[in-house]
């Protein structure tokens, strides 16, 4: 389990309890892809359900008759981390066809998302005109729980092995010195984009797929994106779906910048 730290990701392996708790969330996400209240979540020309807050959980993670989110990855967390209360979870769903163009999408960006999964670190949303980068979301981290079967090539989690040491290391830079209640103002675009080009040449690319009753934990400063759907890749009619929850540091910025 210490790999965590030196990694940036775990997975665990499959947990009974955790199986069950997906027994009761698959029919409630199943059912936020194809609402007309998260259509917007719809993209890529059909091929991803984005599905940001879209699954119905409460603090501790119940879905409807549910017990709280529970098992050996939320013990992991809380031994480390800390309990803090959970987000509505997202329902991310890849379908056959992914990658495909994001609406508004340039060329370079739809590029990258070819490229190279899409690849980012959660929470440094572009803003403004210029699509500068702040730290606008500081996760704690991030849980994904695989909700169907898919083969290993349908889209996979993608990450940076140790990316997130490099990133964490240059985020620190950035904000050394400045006020901690300031932070979440400092354009971090520039150094972010050099720490990712040093992650991409230096860092082993791993695929991270995962069956239902699994799941896997990323560090917070961790790059990660998705992989293409590979010819050849199966998965149900409901496709690649996972819920992920990525609950904010309490302590905002200077939180995600100084502990562990």
């Amino acid at each position: 389990m210490t790999d965590f730290w030196g990694n940036g990701w775990i997975r665990f392996p499959y947990d009974p309890a955790l199986a069950q708790w997906v027994d009761h969330a698959l029919p409630r996400a199943r059912t936020s892809a194809t609402d007309p209240a998260f259509s917007e979540w719809l993209d890529c020309e059909g091929t991803w359900f984005i599905g940001v807050d879209a699954l119905e959980n409460d603090p501790e993670g119940r879905v409807g008759p549910s017990d709280p989110l529970s098992g050996q990855a939320m013990d992991f967390i809380v031994e480390h981390y800390g309990r803090l209360p959970l987000h509505k979870g997202q329902v991310s769903v890849v379908y056959p066809g992914y990658p495909r163009p994001r609406r508004g999408e340039t060329e370079a960006a739809s590029r990258y998302r070819r490229n190279r999964d899409a690849a980012h670190v959660d929470g440094l949303r572009p803003m403004g005109p210029d699509r500068r980068r702040r730290v606008d979301e500081p996760h704690a981290w991030i849980l994904g729980i695989p909700l169907t079967e898919a083969s290993p090539d349908a889209a996979p989690m993608v990450l940076w092995e140790g990316s997130h040491k490099i990133l964490g290391a240059a985020f620190a830079r950035v904000m050394e010195g400045q006020p901690k209640d300031a932070l979440h103002q400092i354009d971090i675009t520039d150094i972010y984009q050099t720490a990712r080009r040093e992650v991409f040449e230096t860092c082993p690319r791993i695929e991270l797929p995962a069956k239902p009753g699994e799941a896997y934990l990323l560090h917070r400063h961790c790059l990660h994106g998705v992989g293409p759907w590979a010819e050849g890749a199966t998965a149900g009619p409901d496709g690649r779906m996972i819920a992920y929850f990525r609950p904010e540091c309490a302590g905002g910025v200077a939180e995600w910048i100084e502990s562990p």
